[in-house]
């Protein structure tokens, strides 16, 4: 009895260790037919959800496609990582390809596949204000954002819709970190500051402040994150940049067609340290003012008001075409499909 029961096991054991290498195989064998993609995005954010979607759904394998993804925490070390060949594919600001083209590159950056489509800040309040008019923040101190980034020329460009000059009639603090700048909210600095999700939602959670404006309601559509590439890569890669946006137009629609609850659970592996509750916040909040875009078209119009707001911050080098930082054949192709 013991003897048949040792050789069982023994048998067992070896099925066992035989199927476990032929999964492995077949999970490399798998890999290896994936085409590997580098990707860098500007911050890892809530407002990129379906980025992560896409990848979490597996939208992206099934278009033979690996994604690599790496946070460069930064505009222009996100450029500086895409331009210096680190990254294949960067998702940033819009706004970079400009500066990029302005500078006279021999490759420029070619915006292929938009992801937000507003402004993804919110004005916090140190105190509660139950009517908020936006006079109200003339003669305080606004703790804003960096000089040149969309976020500080988005609230710029609010602020002057408004008839607040931003220089003139308030203590504008502007020489703060983007990473430091909730945390000097939280101690003490200013009375109101222009802050990302889902630093608002907590910070009103925990009761340090109070959300009482959208900048991206106020400021309207433009391709404030795109997916970009060299012009080179794009050429040279026209079919991986055709299944990425398929792969990505099926995340932006099963965002639209899904609740928050369902969203947030996706992408809940890459905002571990984030509370869930506050992770469905945020997303509703966003899928409230429509700042997800619903496909990955950039078209003219979104194109030429981030050029005003670069503009009237004055911060546009030079403007520039939309056809030329602009491709929308790949995007169009897709929705054509």
């Amino acid at each position: 009895m013991k003897k048949w029961l040792k050789v069982s096991l023994t048998t067992a054991l070896i099925s066992f260790l035989m199927f476990s290498l032929a999964a492995c195989n077949s999970n490399k064998a798998d890999n290896e037919k994936l085409e590997k993609v580098r990707v860098v995005e500007v911050t890892r954010s809530i407002f990129y959800a379906p980025e992560y979607v896409a990848i979490a759904k597996g939208f992206f394998k099934e278009e033979g496609l690996d994604v690599e993804l790496s946070t460069a925490f930064g505009g222009d070390k996100t450029m500086t990582t895409l331009l210096s060949g680190g990254a294949d594919i960067a998702l940033v600001g819009s706004e970079t390809s400009i500066y990029v083209y302005a500078q006279g590159s021999n490759d420029p950056v070619i915006n292929f596949a938009q992801l937000t489509q507003t402004d993804g800040t919110f004005l916090v309040a140190r105190e509660k204000i139950d009517h908020f008019t936006w006079d109200l923040l003339k003669g305080s101190t606004f703790l804003g954002q960096r000089t040149g980034g969309m976020p500080q020329m988005v609230g710029e460009f609010v602020l002057k819709k408004h008839g607040i000059d931003p220089h003139q009639d308030l203590n504008l603090i502007q020489n703060i970190d983007f990473a430091n700048i909730a945390s000097a909210f939280a101690s003490g600095t200013g009375d109101f500051v222009q802050l990302f999700e889902p630093q608002a939602s907590i910070f009103e959670k925990e009761g340090k402040g109070h959300i009482i404006a959208s900048f991206g309601t106020e400021s309207g559509h433009v391709p404030y994150t795109t997916f970009m590439a060299k012009e080179s890569y794009l050429n040279d890669n026209k079919d991986v940049i055709e299944r990425f946006t398929r792969a990505l137009y099926k995340a932006q629609e099963w965002v639209q067609t899904h609740s928050a609850d369902e969203i947030a659970e996706a992408i809940l592996p890459y905002f571990e340290d984030t509370d869930i509750e506050i992770i469905k916040m945020v997303i509703d909040r966003y899928k409230e003012q429509g700042s997800f875009a619903t496909d990955p078209i950039l078209d003219e119009e979104e194109w030429n008001n981030l050029q005003n707001i670069m503009d009237e911050a004055g911060e546009l080098p030079k403007a520039v075409d939309h056809k030329t930082l602009v491709n929308t054949e790949v995007a169009e192709k897709i929705l054509n499909e």
